[in-house]
C-alpha cells in the first residue's frame, strides 16, 4: 500500500494545473485590492511627488491636483463656462469692491485707476459650512481639546493622521481666512506670493517684522527651540485685513488691483483654523510628518486619508461636506456633450480618488489601456498609438482608441513659450540712435519670420502646440481670433474657399532676407565690413540646446544666411546671464496664474525689466506707449474700451518683435467612456467633485480587456501530463508485475 501516496505525488502537477485553469478570472492583473471592485472610486496617477500641501506654500501643478480638492478659497471658477468666470465657492455671493480716492471719496466702478488710492474688498462667508473630521477639533467631555499638550510618549504609535482615535469638527468662520492671510507673513514659511501681495498689502511686511521679533523673543534670544513652536497669529494685527463679524472679513488694498479677485480662488487665500495650526505645532509632530504641509485641512469635498508620495495618495469623501449642486449651464456644445446631464445633482459623485505614483509613461499607459486608470495624458511615447494627425494638422482619435470607447479632450493652455531677444544687447536690441534701433527691429522681424514655428511644433512636439501670434493664448480676454488676431509682421492672410474662411500663412523667406538686408546684413554679412552675422542662443542642457533642436535652429538660420551658435550653461549660470543682461537670444515660458491679459502682457512691461528691476520682463523691452497703455489696461474691467487698448498693445509688440512668439501648449487628454462630466480647463483645478464614474460599465470593460490567456496554462498542463505519464505507466506495470506472487503467498500460508 505505500505506493499509493507516491502515485498521488506524481499526479500533483496535473491537479495543480487543473485547479489553476478552474480558478481563472479577470482579476489576475488587477493592481487594486479585491474589496475595491465595484466601488465608486476614481483611479488616476501622478508622476511627481508633491513638495508642499500647506496652502501658504503650495504653488505647483503637481500639488494642485490634491490641494484644490481639500481646501476651499472663497471663490472658484465656473466648471463649464469659457472664457473662465469666477463664482462663489464658500462666499455668500461675489465680494463687494469699493474704490476710494486719496480724500476718502468713493469712486465709480469705471474710475481711472490712477485716481484710486485704496480698494476695499469685503467677503461674506456662507454659514453652516463644516470642516472635515480632524483630531485638532476633538474635545473631551468637559469641552477641553483632547489632543493638546501631548507628551512625546503619546505619539509613539502615531504615524498618520488616521491613527488618532477621536476627531471633531466646527463651522467655518471668517477669522480662519484672516488667520491664513497672516500666515503669508510668517518668516518660517516663505510663501512664494509674499512679495507680490506686499505691494498691495503693505501691512504684510509690518506683520512679518513683528512675527520675526516675537519668534526671537519666544526662543529666548539664544536660538534654542521653544517648548512649543506655535505662535498664535490671532494676537497680531495685520493692517489692511480685519474680521468684521463671524462670517465677514475685509481686505483693504493699496491702489487699484482688480485681479485680486482671481487670487481669492487660490489656496493661498483658503481658510486655516488656528486649532489645526496649534495641533501640528506640538513637539514630535514634525518628526512624524504630522503638519499642514503633509496633512492639509479643509472644508472641501475630499480629505486626504493616505499620504505616501512615493507610491499612493488617497482622497476620501468628506462626510461633513455640504454637497453643492452640479452646474446647470455652460458654453455652447456642453449640453450635446452630456456635460449638463447631472444638472442640480449633489456633488461629489465619487467616494474616493486613488492616485498611484507612476515614474514611467509606458506602465502608466498600459494600465490605462487595461482600464485600471480612468483617464490619461498623451505622451510622446504613446502619441502615435493614441491619435492621428491629418494633413491640415487636425487631431483625431486612432481607430484602436475609438474601438475601446475612449474619448479625446483637447484645450489650449493659458501659457506662452517664446524665444526672447535681449533688448539691451547692441546687436539684436539696437543702440542709442533711432536708426540703429530700426535696424535691430528689422533684424528681429527677419528672424521671427525665418524661424518656422509650425515646422518646429510638427517635428518636435507632435503638433501639440498652437503657434502663437502674441503673448495672449485663445480664451484670454483680448486675444484676437482669425484674421483679426494674426501677427501681420510674420504672417499674411490666405483666403480660403467654401467653408474654409482662410488662414494665416507665414511670410516667405524672401521677405525675411529683404528685412535682413534693410537691417544692414545683406546675405548675412555686414554691409560695410563684410563680417558674418552670428546669433547666440543662451540655454541650459535639456532645453533648446539639445542637439536635434539646435541643429534644426541652425538650419533655419543658415537658410536665412545667418550663423547660429548655442551657448549652453548650467541652470544657475544661465539665470545669472539673464539677470545681468548678458544673454542674446533665450528660450523662456510663462504659465498664467489667472485668466487675465494683465498676467501675460506684464511680461513686456518696462518697469518689470529683468536687469533694472529684477522683474519678469526678461527681454528688457521698453516702449513708452506700451507701458502707458499697460498701466491703463491692467486696472480696467473687461470692456470694448479695454479690448481696443489691448489690440494696440499687441500691435506694438508684433511690430517691435521683442520675442519670437513661439507657441501655446495644447493639452491632450484621454478618458474612458465610463467617465462623465470631465471637461478640460487649466484654470479649473477643483475638478474631482464634478466627475462621475459608471462603475458597472467600467467593471464590464475591465473583465473584457483583461481576460486571462488560458492556452499557455492548458499547454503547461499537457506538458506536465506528458512528463508524468511515463512514470505513471511504469509504476502501474511494476505494481501489476509484483501483485500476483504476493497474493499467492498470502493465500497459501493461510491454508
Amino acid at each position: 500500500m505505500p505506493a499509493r501516496p507516491r502515485a498521488l505525488v506524481a499526479l500533483l502537477p496535473v491537479l495543480v494545473a487543473a485547479a489553476l485553469l478552474g480558478g481563472c478570472g479577470s482579476a489576475w492583473n488587477d493592481p487594486y485590492p479585491a474589496h475595491q471592485r465595484g466601488a465608486g472610486i476614481l483611479y488616476t496617477a501622478f508622476t511627481e511627488r508633491p513638495k508642499h500641501l500647506d496652502p501658504v506654500q503650495s504653488y505647483s501643478e503637481d500639488e494642485a491636483s490634491f490641494l484644490y480638492q481639500i481646501v476651499e478659497p472663497p471663490l472658484q471658477y465656473h466648471y463649464l463656462k469659457r472664457p473662465y468666470v469666477l463664482e462663489p465657492a464658500t462666499a455668500d455671493g461675489m465680494p463687494a469692491l469699493r474704490r476710494y480716492d486719496r480724500s476718502g471719496r468713493e469712486l465709480a466702478a469705471g474710475a481711472d485707476a490712477a485716481a484710486v488710492a485704496r480698494t476695499v474688498v469685503e467677503v461674506r462667508i456662507r454659514s453652516g459650512i463644516l470642516y472635515q473630521p480632524h483630531p485638532a477639533f476633538a474635545v473631551r467631555e468637559d469641552g477641553r481639546p483632547r489632543y493638546l499638550d501631548l507628551e512625546p510618549g503619546d505619539l509613539s504609535a502615531v504615524r498618520a493622521l488616521g491613527d488618532f482615535a477621536a476627531t471633531g469638527t466646527r463651522a467655518l468662520e471668517a477669522g480662519d481666512y484672516v488667520y491664513q492671510i497672516k500666515r503669508l507673513a510668517d518668516p518660517r514659511l516663505h510663501s512664494p506670493i509674499f512679495e507680490l501681495m506686499a505691494e498691495y498689502l503693505p501691512g504684510l511686511k509690518t506683520l512679518q517684522a513683528e512675527l520675526a521679533a516675537a519668534l526671537r523673543l519666544q526662543e529666548g534670544g539664544d536660538g534654542a527651540e521653544p517648548a512649543s513652536p506655535w505662535l498664535d497669529l490671532r494676537r497680531f494685527e495685520l493692517p489692511g485685513v480685519e474680521v468684521v463679524d463671524r462670517h465677514t472679513y475685509r481686505i483693504t488694498l493699496q491702489g487699484a488691483y482688480p485681479q485680486f479677485l482671481y487670487w481669492l480662488s487660490m489656496p493661498f487665500f483658503s481658510p486655516v483654523p488656528p486649532e489645526a495650526d496649534r495641533f501640528f505645532s506640538q513637539p514630535g509632530m514634525a518628526e512624524r510628518n504630522l503638519s499642514l504641509d503633509w496633512w492639509p485641512i479643509g472644508t472641501g469635498p475630499y480629505m486626504l486619508v493616505e499620504n505616501n508620495p512615493n507610491a499612493r495618495m488617497v482622497l476620501a469623501r468628506n462626510p461633513n461636506y455640504r454637497s453643492d449642486p452640479y452646474p446647470c449651464e455652460g458654453e455652447p456644445g456642453d449640453a450635446e456633450s452630456g456635460l449638463l446631464a447631472d444638472c442640480g445633482k449633489a456633488m461629489p459623485f465619487v467616494d474616493r480618488v486613488v492616485f498611484s505614483r507612476e515614474r514611467e509613461s509606458i506602465p502608466y499607459w498600459n494600465k490605462f489601456l487595461q482600464g485600471y486608470y480612468d483617464a490619461s495624458g498623451v505622451s510622446s511615447d504613446n502619441f502615435d498609438q493614441a491619435v492621428t494627425l491629418t494633413s491640415q494638422g487636425e487631431v483625431s482619435l486612432s481607430e484602436e482608441m475609438e474601438a475601446r470607447g475612449i474619448r479625446l479632450l483637447t484645450s489650449v493652455s493659458p501659457s506662452i513659450f517664446y524665444l526672447g531677444f535681449n533688448m539691451l544687447d547692441p546687436l539684436v536690441g539696437g543702440g542709442a540712435s533711432n536708426a540703429d534701433r530700426e535696424k535691430a527691429r528689422k533684424l528681429r522681424q527677419a528672424i521671427s519670420i525665418a524661424l518656422d514655428m509650425e515646422e518646429f511644433v510638427s517635428i518636435f512636439l507632435n503638433g501639440r502646440r498652437l503657434p502663437a501670434m502674441s503673448p495672449l493664448p485663445p480664451g484670454i480676454f483680448g486675444a484676437g481670433e482669425g484674421r483679426a488676431g494674426m501677427n501681420p509682421t510674420v504672417y499674411e492672410w490666405r483666403d480660403g474657399e467654401g467653408a474654409d474662411g482662410g488662414r494665416p500663412q507665414r511670410r516667405s523667406l524672401e521677405v525675411a532676407r529683404r528685412l535682413l538686408a534693410e537691417a544692414g546684413w545683406p546675405n548675412g554679412r555686414h554691409a560695410q565690413s563684410g563680417e558674418p552675422l552670428v546669433i547666440h542662443l543662451d540655454t541650459t542642457p535639456g532645453g533648446l540646446g539639445d542637439k536635434a533642436r539646435s541643429d534644426w535652429l541652425a538650419k533655419q538660420f543658415r537658410e536665412l544666411g545667418v550663423q547660429f551658435v548655442v551657448r549652453p550653461t548650467d541652470f544657475n549660470r544661465f539665470q545669472d546671464k539673464v539677470r545681468q543682461g548678458n544673454a542674446q537670444l533665450f528660450f523662456f515660458g510663462w504659465n498664467a496664474d489667472y485668466p487675465d491679459p494683465e498676467n501675460l502682457l506684464f511680461l513686456l512691461h518696462g518697469p518689470q525689466g529683468k536687469v533694472r528691476f529684477n522683474g519678469q520682463n526678461a527681454a528688457n523691452y521698453e516702449n513708452p506707449e506700451y507701458d502707458a497703455l499697460f498701466e491703463r489696461m491692467k486696472a480696467m474691467p473687461d470692456s470694448p474700451a479695454r479690448q481696443r487698448i489691448i489690440e494696440r498693445m499687441v500691435a506694438l509688440l508684433q511690430h517691435d518683435a521683442p520675442w519670437v512668439f513661439g507657441f501655446h501648449p495644447m493639452s491632450y487628454s484621454l478618458q474612458h467612456g465610463w467617465v462623465e462630466n470631465r471637461k478640460p480647463g487649466a484654470m479649473v483645478r477643483n475638478t474631482m467633485k464634478y466627475q462621475r464614474i459608471d462603475v458597472e460599465r467600467r467593471t464590464a470593460a475591465r473583465a473584457q480587456w483583461n481576460r486571462p490567456a488560458l492556452w499557455p496554462l492548458a499547454l503547461l498542463a499537457l506538458l506536465l501530463a506528458a512528463l508524468v505519464a511515463p512514470a505513471l505507466i511504469h509504476w502501474r506495470r511494476r505494481e501489476a508485475a509484483t501483485a500476483a506472487p504476493a497474493g499467492v503467498g498470502e493465500r497459501g500460508g493461510g491454508r
